[in-house]
């Protein structure tokens, strides 16, 4: 096992602890004894751990769409956070994928939060333009909720560039259920120079190194 394949196997397990821990209907006693066992996990990660944090990795689209950014909260399965949604190549200027929300994701009873579903759609339109060849980061973004989208359940995503004009990039995205339209998005992004994109890596790695808060203390206190 690699180290990215480590990381994604430790972000799964945490990404399934995260689901017991909102829906598991346990007694205080389990749930105390599980708390202590994972503040023992975490100082032992904290403790083997080195200065600083994990390089990300630079998108490759040549390479597989889960692969852009391992550690997005979307899509990345590195990151505990991201439910995660899969996205591929629809062969032509889009993106088509699947989605399957569990109860850490919950807004309105046995629905997918609103919130959410914009988190997704930023991400997917965004992937959408990195395949048709015009990456860009968001500028504006209007989601229509047409109907409630339901908690694990499966659900499709699609989206696709629509024009370009000069560094501004349009693109629209669906999420069915069924064949049921639950919600649809537009966005406009605006092209940004490769070399700047790499630039502001360097800086948050930079800042990454230098502004890691102590073990124990919040940032800014």
């Amino acid at each position: 096992m690699t180290a990215y394949d480590s990381r994604r196997a430790l972000a799964d397990a945490v990404r399934r602890l995260s689901t017991a821990t909102v829906s598991a209907d346990a007694p205080d006693t389990a749930l105390a004894a599980a708390a202590t066992a994972v503040e023992a996990v975490l100082a032992s990660l904290q403790e083997s751990a080195g200065p600083g944090r994990w390089a990300r990795i630079n998108p490759d689209t040549h390479g597989s769409s889960q692969d852009y950014f391992p550690t997005s909260p979307v899509i990345g399965q590195c990151n505990p956070v991201a439910p995660p949604v899969r996205f591929e190549p629809d062969g032509g200027d889009g993106m088509v994928g699947t989605g399957w929300f569990d109860y850490p994701y919950e807004g309105p009873p046995g629905c997918v939060h609103g919130g959410v579903i914009a988190l997704v759609f930023d991400e997917l339109l965004g992937a959408a333009n990195m395949a048709s060849g015009n990456p860009g980061m968001t500028g504006t973004l209007t989601i229509r909720y047409r109907k409630p989208t339901p908690l694990r359940r499966p659900l499709h995503l699609a989206a696709r560039t629509v024009d370009r004009r000069g560094r501004k990039i349009r693109v629209s995205g669906t999420i069915h259920h069924e064949g049921v339209l639950t919600a649809e998005a537009e966005g406009l992004f605006i092209e940004v120079n490769p070399e700047k994109f790499l630039q502001m890596a360097q800086e948050a790695a930079a800042d990454g190194m230098s502004a890691s808060p102590a073990v124990g203390t919040v940032a800014g206190s």
